[in-house]
């Protein structure tokens, strides 16, 4: 059987004939012509069906990605966002995304949309019909670099919606990698036994190889030095549930900022809201990328380069503290020492930060935060840790049964 989409065909055929994009607007990915039935248009190797002609009337115009709709459900919105158009991520219907991949792939809408499901899975109580909408699929975490929180939040993600984990804590070990089988090999034999595959490798641009030949939905939990899709997600969610918004708000990036995955993904993020500030907080021999600054100036965001961490911290509603990673400088550990320990949040930050401020970190921490600030109401880490349990219980829901 030719590969269709992304998920079964069982799943396709279960979403009924009736679904149709609810778009013909993509910038993205723009829908191609496949070998498969005549009423099916094939997108990043998805299913998607056409629009009957009788059902346009009921259409919602314009979302930038592929809304799935069927006649019975236009009548049952259940959400709809409305900012520079009409955007409908009804209940019922299709994830508007095969994978995740990066955070360029998330506009404000669907930021806003899946947020909403982040905070429903807040409310989910034990053995309650919600925790089991995931029973019967299987996800795999496939991960070739050590983790705690990401593996862990989305195990338990996944077994708190009722569905199953298959597991491997290092992979570039302790799997068939160690024996030389390429990634790609490895993809096309763990999708045979998963409905899911959550991915983190420690070559940059991994996570997209993998979706190019999975039949099944691939998440990035990580590329190296690349992006960290989800972790950006719930970055966000931190910010809006602490702060109570993100329009108009400034954020202190601090640490290694050319190698962390997390503040790439979060300054994309952030891009997408109005009259936001960022200031890079860093020691020169790990200094934010220019392909990020040259994002964040075509979009408009106002940025900074900073040396001075106490005066960034008075201004800004959001200090995002980072590690200074040594695993990225190689043998270069001259580079390593001479980076770590420059910018620490300590009593003294804590004394200039704004009441309503918060101090955030993607965890694992080592002395960048002083143990003593643990105690500050202010220092939501852990809190973040929380919120990203949610937001990837969204994400699987969301991939896997759609809106």
């Amino acid at each position: 059987m030719s590969r269709w989409c992304k998920g079964s065909v069982s799943s396709a055929m279960a979403a009924s004939s009736s679904l149709f994009s609810c778009s013909t607007h993509m910038d993205v990915l723009a829908p191609t012509i496949s070998k498969c039935p005549k009423d099916v248009v094939r997108c990043h190797s998805k299913i998607s069906y056409k629009e009957p002609s009788y059902l346009k009337s009921t259409c919602y115009p314009i979302s930038r990605f592929l809304c799935m709709n069927n006649l019975s459900k236009c009548d049952k919105m259940k959400k709809t966002w409305q900012r520079d158009g009409i955007h409908c991520f009804s209940e019922g219907h299709k994830f508007q995304l095969d994978d995740v991949l990066d955070a360029q792939q998330f506009d404000r809408d669907i930021l806003n949309a899946i947020f909403e499901v982040a905070r429903d899975m807040e409310n989910i109580e034990r053995n309650s019909p919600e925790s089991q909408i995931l029973k019967g699929y299987l996800m795999a975490t496939l991960f070739y670099e050590p983790s705690t929180r990401t593996r862990l939040s989305f195990e338990s993600a996944m077994r708190r919606l009722g569905g199953e984990v298959l597991t491997t804590e290092n992979a570039r070990e302790f799997s068939s990698a160690a024996k030389g089988e390429t990634l790609e090999d490895t993809i096309r034999t763990v999708e045979g036994y998963s409905d899911l595959i959550v991915l983190r490798h420690f070559e940059s641009g991994a996570a997209r190889r993998a979706a190019a030949i999975a039949s099944v939905p691939i998440v990035n939990a990580g590329d190296g030095p690349g992006q960290h899709p989800s972790q950006a997600l719930l970055d966000v969610y931190t910010i809006e549930r602490e702060i109570g918004k993100l329009d108009g708000i400034k954020v202190g990036l601090v640490g290694d900022l050319a190698n962390g995955r997390t503040v790439r993904s979060l300054a994309y993020l952030l891009a997408k809201y109005k009259d936001v500030k960022i200031y890079f907080v860093s020691p020169d021999v790990v200094k934010m990328k220019d392909d990020i600054k040259d994002y964040l100036t075509s979009k408009g965001v106002d940025w900074k380069e900073s040396s001075d961490l106490v005066e960034v911290a008075s201004e800004c509603d959001v200090v995002y503290q980072t590690r200074i990673q040594k695993e990225r400088f190689g043998e270069r550990l001259d580079l390593y020492e001479k980076a770590r320990g420059k910018y620490i949040v300590n009593q003294n930050i804590l004394k200039v930060m704004q009441r309503h401020a918060v101090v955030m970190h993607p965890l694992p921490r080592l002395d960048e935060i002083t143990l003593d600030v643990d105690a500050d109401p202010r220092a939501a880490y852990f809190r973040q840790a929380k919120y990203g349990l949610y937001i990837r219980m969204a994400l699987l829901k969301l991939l896997l049964v759609g809106w």
